[in-house]
Parts: structure tokens; C-alpha cells; sequence
């Protein structure tokens, strides 16, 4: 017999209600107390779960490193007619643009940061793959 297993994403930072309303508004999820109460859990329709943990000496992530790694981040997938009005939607809710493109064209990957200075990447779905979670 298995366990059944939820696996949630968790992220630490110094204010976990304002980002969790943050990352609700962004996924068109609900915000829900976490396990302790330096935890708080945003849930999407979709099963999609994150938590934010209190962290009082909460440093934000740099980005970009000198060694190009992105450390963790998420990749929310959004259809790629929809990809500039999600980046719109984002900054508008309080993201942080990371990176531009100069070049010409279109961007199937937008670089973001939370509020709390988490990157994230908005990224066109890919039609062939499918549904996938968050829509894409």
C-alpha cells in the first residue's frame, strides 16, 4: 500500500501572507492558513500547492548569479497568445521584471521576481505537450 503524498513547493521570506496573496492573485488560487503559523499555503483548483514560511532573517535570493544558475524558481506555463498579458498581470500584482530581451521578436520566457525577490518564469506552454498544470 502506498501513502498517499501532497507535495508542496515551500519558500521562505520574511512576510508569508503578503506573498502568498501575491502568488494567489497570480495563479487565481485560494490563501489558506499553513500548518504552524509562521506558514501560510495558497491551493489552486488545479492541485497546485505552495507554502511561505516566516523567516525573520529572510535574505532574498540574487539573481542572476555569476554562475548562471537560477537556484530554484518556478515556471508557470501560460498559452503563448496569453504570455504579455500574463507578464502585465504579474507586474501589476507586484513582480519584478529580471531580464529583458533586446532582441526582435518573441519572448516565450518572461524572467520575474516575487515581491520577496523568488525568481519565476512565465514560459509559453508548449501546444504538442498538452494540458498541463497552471493551464499549460
Amino acid at each position: 500500500m502506498t501513502v498517499p503524498k501532497t507535495p508542496v513547493i515551500s519558500l521562505d521570506c520574511a512576510e508569508p501572507e503578503t506573498l502568498a496573496r501575491f502568488y494567489a492573485g497570480l495563479l487565481d488560487a485560494e490563501v489558506r492558513p499553513g500548518p504552524t503559523q509562521d506558514e501560510v499555503e495558497v491551493v489552486g483548483a488545479d492541485g497546485v500547492r505552495l507554502a511561505f514560511r516566516r523567516d525573520p532573517g529572510f535574505a532574498p535570493p540574487s539573481w542572476p548569479r555569476p554562475e548562471g544558475s537560477l537556484q530554484a524558481h518556478l515556471r508557470i506555463r501560460v498559452a503563448a497568445a496569453d504570455l504579455d498579458e500574463a507578464e502585465r498581470e504579474a507586474v501589476s500584482l507586484g513582480a519584478r521584471p529580471l531580464g529583458t530581451d533586446d532582441e526582435d521578436g518573441p519572448r516565450p520566457v518572461r524572467l520575474l521576481s516575487d515581491p520577496a525577490g523568488h525568481s519565476f518564469a512565465l514560459t509559453a506552454a508548449d501546444p504538442a505537450a498538452g494540458p498541463g498544470p497552471l493551464g499549460g
